[in-house]
């Protein structure tokens, strides 16, 4: 199987030659210093240069680190567009927010609505065009960042979190304007030419919102991200990626309408295919560990996931910038061989 047929056929849960390994991009951001080197492409320019954008999302391939591409490289483009300000960092910094765009929840009508044809959202779409150009069979994620996430950039975080109780009226109207420009930008990726769509939601974790309010505030408005997403095509696979433990919201979690769950390296494998059955297990090579231990560590702990039953192989978070190529290959390399052994 080219790389293409193996990660869809995996994202449905069909049978395939052997697992795929693959980083979205996004907040799981795939790209290192080194990396940047290798292809003569460097942060921040690639972040506002679509061909730039582009080449880099293709070196990850090129340079056997993963099987896919993946853009964009951070997850503050949303945010950017809906008022917030962002530093766009450097070559070891990944953009982030050092401005909120309101002070507190009800203010949130200010906003500016998310325009997916402008600014760097549009950089987002020419890469992904740039890319599907290619044609090598290669398969294209595009990236979104989820709900709570965006919203947490937008105001202060504790305030956010706080007014999720005190303040639900307004809590759910922010909701729902930035769940309706996330499913603006998402669509305008798919028809650029994305294969897969990644929402990534690191704020929205259950460990800090707890049970009730992760169904109110993160199943409700991904569900809606998903249902929104799949009236343009709905066959399109969806990844949802949820940092932290999971054991407090399974039953939650299991509400969310997608197959294709990615978890942080703190979430057992083993026990999450128990609870979520017929779910497809993205994951979870711990990547603290591809940034400061050697390739023999990332051999063994990837031969770990396998064994635990992860249907596709892929770092458990974004890569910090400082991680060798030679750790992230050695991930790779570790799954081909499994199907040299099969």
């Amino acid at each position: 199987m080219n790389s293409k047929e193996r990660l869809l056929k995996a994202l449905r849960g069909e049978d395939t030659d052997r697992s795929p390994c693959i980083c979205p991009g996004g907040m799981m951001n795939m790209v290192v210093t080194a990396l940047m080197e290798k292809a003569n492409i460097h942060w921040p320019e690639a972040h506002t240069d679509p061909i730039k954008m582009a080449g880099l999302a293709k070196a990850v391939y090129d340079y056997g680190c993963f099987e896919n591409y993946g853009v964009p490289f951070c997850m503050t483009i949303e945010a950017e567009q809906m008022g917030a300000v962002v530093d766009l960092g450097s070559t070891i910094h990944e953009p982030h927010v050092t401005g909120y765009a309101i002070d507190n929840l009800s203010q949130w009508e200010k906003l500016i609505p998310l325009d997916p044809y402008g600014k760097r959202a549009k950089v987002v779409l020419d890469a992904i065009k740039s890319l599907k150009q290619q044609d090598d069979h290669v398969p294209i994620i595009g990236n979104l960042s989820g709900p709570v996430s965006v919203a947490a950039s937008l105001i202060e975080p504790v305030d956010y979190y706080k007014a999720l109780k005190r303040h639900k009226e307004d809590a759910h109207a922010l909701m729902k304007f930035v769940t309706e420009g996330l499913i603006s930008f998402g669509k305008a990726q798919i028809e650029a030419g994305a294969d897969v769509i990644a929402i990534s939601d690191p704020s929205g974790t259950g460990e800090i919102l707890g049970p009730r309010l992760f169904d109110e505030f993160v199943v409700t408005y991904v569900n809606q991200m998903i249902d929104g997403l799949h009236e343009i095509n709905p066959e399109l696979p969806i990844i949802v990626h949820i940092c932290g433990k999971m054991h407090k919201v399974y039953q939650e979690l299991n509400k969310i309408r997608t197959v294709a769950h990615s978890f942080d390296s703190i979430v057992s494998i083993k026990e999450a295919k128990k609870v979520m059955p017929g779910k497809v297990m993205i994951g979870n090579v711990s990547s603290f560990a591809l940034e400061f231990a050697d390739a023999d560590r990332i051999r063994v702990l990837t031969q770990k996931v396998m064994d635990d039953g992860s249907d596709i192989i892929a770092p458990a978070c974004g890569l910090g910038t400082k991680s060798s190529l030679e750790n992230i290959q050695a991930m790779l390399h570790m799954v081909q061989q499994s199907s040299r052994e099969a």
